[in-house]
């Protein structure tokens, strides 16, 4: 582990920060221009959020390739390669041809992005103290939460200036810039280890002993459907916003960030409920408030459709996924000591898989009507709950040792 002052401590953040910006900011800056891809290429808007599934795949996917290759050769060279690879796929997505080239790009533009999604986490546990370690995953945290209330307001801006393809030419200057400082500013954190071994049935086989523990496929799953109801949200609300309540682009920015506040806001008062409360009572309550207000949701879709109840409700989900995401996070990494990283890169590849899986559905399936949204939405939540409370059932000794120690 090698030993860094506070002042590059503050500039190792400060560029891990921007890593962690890149991924939200390559799944929301773009959705204001949804109306536009579409005409470009005479589709439908559904068929345009292909290529957010493409995307939630590709992150799946890379986060579970990265891992390895971070622990064999440092972190430092996978990262470089996974920012060219984002450099060039946004080329790419900047100047496609028609919508199966956006799709196919923005697949690679996924797999560069979740290089420092992979990194990042890696490099806070490499180079701080174990003291420091939370704070600097809370400030990472805080901009991963950020930059969505930020990004789609920075695309609304762009296309009401240029177009939709220079959003992309703008994520592959940042991604540049992101280069530079990685190249210029970020240690190598650790000693590459040889000995890891690469064979596809050896990576296989080391990730699938993960998945056989109960505690961390329940609350991965768990955390994957609540993950896929916020999916939902995502891939629907340019319709939702633009078309259903007719709002501009700029006011589509504002409204989308109003609500990833939400997010934002429920990450750090989970923080401070923590402080009195085990990870697993607060995942249990909010599992249930979360089922409420889905089904109210679902009933006001199909009642009023009222925009601002709407508004309300969306932003109350996102606020309860603010504790949600976090704490069954922790609780599928509870089992795991020394396969924490592969551990963390799985449940991650998890919950960006069924996350995947929703957006697909919701572009297969796609109706109109902000009913099926919120049919989708209520469902994941039911199902998330389903699994938390089936797990308290069947497995209640190890249910009470979570209790116990999770404190």
């Amino acid at each position: 582990m090698p030993q860094i002052s506070k002042k590059q401590e503050k500039i190792v953040l400060f560029v891990l920060g921007t890593m962690i910006a890149l991924g939200p900011f390559s799944i929301d800056m773009y959705l204001p221009g949804f109306d536009y891809i579409a005409d470009e290429f005479s589709v439908k808007k559904a068929d345009v959020g292909l290529s957010l599934t493409s995307y939630f795949i590709g992150i799946a996917l890379g986060q579970l390739v990265y891992g390895p290759l971070m622990d064999k050769f440092g972190r430092k060279k996978p990262l470089l390669i996974g920012l060219l690879i984002y450099f060039l796929a946004a080329l790419s997505c900047a100047y496609s041809p028609n919508l199966m080239w956006l799709v196919v790009s923005r697949f690679f533009l996924a797999m560069g992005a979740s290089a420092g999604m992979v990194a990042a986490r890696a490099v806070v546990r490499d180079v701080f103290p174990p003291e420091e370690v939370a704070r600097a995953i809370s400030f990472l945290m805080l901009i991963m939460g950020g930059a969505p209330i930020i990004a789609p307001t920075v695309g609304s801006m762009v296309i009401a200036h240029f177009s939709w393809h220079i959003i992309f030419v703008v994520l592959a200057l940042f991604c540049f810039v992101i280069f530079i400082s990685v190249s210029s500013f970020l240690p190598e954190s650790i000693v590459p280890d040889k000995t890891v071994e690469l064979k596809l049935t050896k990576i296989t086989k080391k990730y699938y002993e993960i998945m056989t523990d109960k505690v961390f496929m329940t609350f991965s799953l768990a955390g994957g459907f609540t993950i896929g109801a916020l999916f939902s949200y995502i891939t629907f609300a340019p319709t939702l916003f633009l078309d259903e309540f007719n709002l501009t682009e700029t006011q589509f920015g504002w409204f989308f960030g109003l609500n990833a506040a939400g997010l934002i806001a429920g990450s750090q008062m989970n923080r401070v409920v923590l402080k009195r409360n085990t990870t697993f009572y607060v995942t249990k309550v909010i599992s249930v408030l979360l089922v409420l207000v889905g089904a109210l949701l679902l009933l006001n879709t199909f009642s009023f459709n009222n925009f601002y109840i709407t508004l309300v409700l969306l932003f109350t989900i996102l606020f309860l996924l603010g504790f949600q995401n976090p704490n069954t996070t922790a609780l599928s990494l509870f089992p795991f000591t020394q396969r924490a990283g592969r551990a963390s890169a799985l449940v991650g590849s998890l919950k960006m898989g069924v996350g995947a899986m929703v957006s697909f559905i919701i572009s297969s399936f796609f109706t109109d009507s902000v009913l099926f949204m919120s049919f989708v939405i209520f469902i994941c939540l039911l199902i998330s709950g389903l699994l938390i409370f089936r797990f308290q059932t069947k497995y209640k000794d190890t249910c009470d040792s979570l209790i116990l120690t999770d404190k």
